[in-house]
């Protein structure tokens, strides 16, 4: 029973200090750039994916808008994966 206390113990700690960052990632499967509208805290930006590139943005909850246009809200810990000008949450 001890083992399992100090698991619980040492999660508990990493947890409040804060060494879990998370952030959304997006994963840009296309030949050629791809744009992304983030808002987050009230600020609104575009976010450009390059091809084949992996990029971490929205650390704390955010709206986003896909290539094709659909808008989803995210809590930080999604990944999108762009393909053929399309947006997918995974």
């Amino acid at each position: 029973m001890k083992p399992m206390k100090n698991v619980l113990l040492m999660t508990a700690a990493l947890l409040i200090s804060g060494g879990v960052a998370m952030a959304a990632s997006a994963v840009n499967r296309d030949s050629e750039p791809r744009t992304l509208v983030v808002t987050e805290g009230g600020s609104q930006s575009e976010l450009v994916v390059g091809p084949s590139e992996t990029v971490e943005f929205c650390n704390s909850g955010c709206f986003v808008t896909l290539p094709n246009g659909d808008r989803e809200v995210l809590t930080g810990s999604e990944t999108i994966e762009i393909s053929g000008g399309r947006g997918r949450i995974q």
